[in-house]
This record gives structure tokens, C-alpha cells and sequence, in this order.
């Protein structure tokens, strides 16, 4: 039997990759990647050649279909994602799934996070939140703001630069003026953190285009 190992890749700047995520690159088989023109940036910036597949949520049930015989054969297999650690809101887990019930060693090699790098620097507590991932869109989205009403952790979400304002608008509405963080373009040149309460996020933000990959913190109710 071969190896599966999951490796966490940069959230932005290229120079915040490990030293072993560089090792396990360069010996493996095969990369998935999420985006293989994404991860073609990382691997030549890095001298690196190797056979890479996509791996998205669309063509996964294909994808794991090829790569399972090629891990019972004795392959090393790395599975990357576009930023952060593959799985956490990105394609991926129904491999792994796959690889545990049919008794391939699976390792991980840990990475940047934008989910923990985010908490690590909002100045709300990190020992207790609750992660939602990307948030659904409209009446959706409302309907889950109201279910969180009552929660009293920190309360961490992706969000797409186009569907930013908008989000503010449903929390404000439905939550309350409460204390917010919003990290964006996290380790890039145009990184920028946004700490106040979720009016002022409203305001700042309105008045400027929004880009890049955005997490955002909220306060638990008090």
C-alpha cells in the first residue's frame, strides 16, 4: 500500500511554506491540486517537477476512482488545496474517507491556515469558536444567522469579496451591532485587518471595491 498525504500550502505569500511540505513534494508520485495552475505557481517557484492532477468537488467520485488503484499499488500521493489546508472548506475529504476504509496510510503535513491565522490575530478568544465555513447565499444565509442568534463563542465564516456587504447587512440586522473582525488578503501585499463594531465594518467597506479572500470573526452574544 501507497501513502496519502495531506499538505497544507501558503494562504498568499509563497515563502510561508515548510520546510518539510517542501520534502514531501519533491517525493511523491502525484499532486492533486485543487487548481493545477495555482499550485504550478508554488512548484516552480520552488524548482519543483512533479505530476499533478486537479482534484475539484466536481470531479472528485472520478478522480478518487483513478488514484485509489495508484495508492494500493504503492504510490506516494500529495493532496494540496489552492491556499491553507486541503479539506477545511476546500475538496477533499471523501478521499481521504476512502483512503481510511481501504487501509492506505494516511499523513498529514501541517500549513499556514486562514481559519486559525484569523483567530490567532482578531483579539477575540481562541480557545472556544464555532466555524461555518462559507455561508450560504440570501434567504439561506438568514435562516442560519438566525440559529446563531443564542451562540455565545466567537463565531468564524469565509466570504466571497461580492457577497461581503450584503452578509453585514443580514448580521447587523438579524445579530446586532456586535464587535467584528474581518481579515482580508491575509500575507499578501495588500493585506488588510478590520477590528470594530459591524456598522463601522459596513461603512468602511462600502466606501471602497473589495478584493482577494476575506475571513470574518464575529463576537458571541454578551
Amino acid at each position: 500500500m501507497g501513502k496519502l498525504i495531506v499538505v497544507g500550502t501558503p494562504i498568499g505569500n509563497l515563502e510561508d511554506i515548510t520546510i518539510r511540505a517542501l520534502k514531501t513534494l519533491r517525493s511523491v508520485d502525484l499532486i492533486l491540486a485543487e487548481d493545477t495552475r495555482r499550485t504550478m505557481v508554488l512548484l516552480n517557484k520552488y524548482r519543483i517537477k512533479k505530476p499533478l492532477l486537479s482534484f475539484t468537488d466536481k470531479n472528485s467520485r472520478r478522480r478518487i476512482k483513478e488514484v485509489l488503484p495508484l495508492l494500493k499499488e504503492g504510490k506516494t500521493v500529495a493532496l494540496v488545496s489552492d491556499a491553507g489546508m486541503p479539506v477545511i472548506s476546500d475538496p477533499g475529504y471523501n478521499l481521504i474517507e476512502e483512503c481510511w476504509k481501504s487501509g492506505i496510510e494516511v499523513d498529514v503535513v501541517p500549513g499556514p491556515s486562514a481559519l486559525t491565522s484569523a483567530v490567532a490575530v482578531s483579539g477575540f478568544p481562541g480557545s472556544k469558536f464555532i466555524f461555518e465555513g462559507f455561508l450560504p447565499r440570501g434567504k439561506n444565509r438568514r435562516r442560519l444567522l438566525r440559529t446563531l442568534k443564542e451562540e455565545k463563542r466567537p463565531i468564524v465564516f469565509f466570504e466571497s469579496p461580492e457577497r461581503l456587504i450584503s452578509t453585514l447587512k443580514d448580521i447587523l440586522e438579524i445579530l446586532g451591532d456586535r464587535e467584528i473582525f474581518i481579515a482580508r488578503e491575509m500575507t499578501k501585499m495588500h493585506q488588510e485587518f478590520f477590528r470594530g463594531k459591524v456598522s463601522e465594518a459596513l461603512e468602511h467597506f462600502g466606501k471602497k471595491e473589495i478584493l482577494g479572500e476575506i475571513t470574518v470573526i464575529l463576537s458571541g452574544k454578551r
